[in-house]
């Protein structure tokens, strides 16, 4: 009888040493490349992450310098990688195989390519080959968002290569945040504009827009229809196994992100947005939690559900 209690000891102690992860894989380093979708996304593995007993950081870097900072261990998850559009980024490192992509994406039925608003598409501007054509009323402009970034690549190529008449246009580069004041301004003064739009995105429900026809050469087709993948370093699931199971298990829809992103966009914590989805949600948390645990190897469901709760 006591040899049976000290080998249940003995296995208790074992499972539980199975269970907890390194002292190293406490802290788990984010990128957000500065979009609101990839801040909504973060903040909700990042408050899982508190529940569980982790210590989630992110770092605000471009794309490239993103994917750099994967292969150098630097960064430990990035949840933002939109194929086909950032595939150009990112083959150099896959073909050398310095980072994973997880097989499973985090978001599909995503698009991403160049949109107007409402007006501006009902007076003409409802594909890539009508933009030269309305020059003048356009400045010669086309908004994009923060210098690096994939998509003001793929607008840059098309100007330089004069592709779809674009050559005497300009790419504004700013941020998410600046080419949206500029895309109010011009709904409020019923101005033309044409910028760099995605759904998932506040501004799909926020604004009337309407995505351009006839870029699938550049952005993809059905306008840029894009699966959001997630890259960690390549060792991460050897080194810590608990959040590489999580990270792997996470699964967003449009619908979550736009509705974390809208408080965001008001300026809200984008950890305290998540919190908030996710109390008001939590049945989320059934399958993104399925095996796995706490920091210290408990149960890791209950833990986050008492944490988002309040409790």
């Amino acid at each position: 009888m006591k040899r049976l209690w000290a080998a249940s000891l003995c296995a208790l102690s074992v499972s539980s040493v199975l269970a907890a992860e390194p002292a190293t894989c406490r802290d788990v380093r984010f990128a957000d490349v500065g979009w609101t979708d990839i801040a909504a996304t973060t903040g909700l593995a990042s408050t899982v992450l508190e529940g569980l007993g982790y210590k989630p950081t992110k770092t605000i870097a471009s794309v490239p310098i993103t994917f750099a900072g994967v292969k150098s261990k630097q960064i430990d998850v990035f949840l933002g990688y939109w194929s086909p559009t950032m595939d150009p980024m990112i083959d150099p490192f896959r073909k050398a195989g310095q980072l994973t992509v997880l097989p499973t994406p985090n978001l599909t039925g995503a698009k991403y390519t160049l949109a107007v608003p409402d007006y501006a598409y009902q007076a003409g501007i409802k594909t890539f080959a009508d933009i030269a054509k309305n020059y003048d009323k356009l400045d010669g402009k086309i908004y994009g968002i923060e210098p690096g970034n994939d998509g003001n690549a793929l607008i840059k190529k098309m100007i330089d290569s004069n592709q779809y008449g674009l050559g005497k246009f300009k790419l504004v580069e700013s941020s998410e945040a600046g080419m949206l004041v500029e895309v109010n301004r011009a709904v409020r003064d019923k101005k033309p504009i044409v910028f760099l739009g995605w759904e998932p995105h506040p501004m799909n429900v926020q604004m009337k827009i309407d995505y351009l026809s006839g870029g699938d050469d550049v952005f993809g087709p059905n306008y840029g229809e894009a699966k959001v993948l997630t890259v960690t370093p390549n060792d991460y699931s050897a080194r810590c196994p608990n959040v590489a199971k999580l990270v792997s298990n996470l699964q967003f829809t449009t619908d979550i992100e736009n509705h974390v992103m809208l408080p965001i966009m008001n300026k809200t914590d984008p950890n305290k947005a998540a919190k908030d989805w996710l109390k008001a949600n939590p049945a989320v948390l059934d399958k993104w939690l399925a095996g796995v645990k706490t920091f210290d190897g408990k149960d890791g469901l209950p833990a986050v559900k008492a944490y988002v709760a309040g409790k």
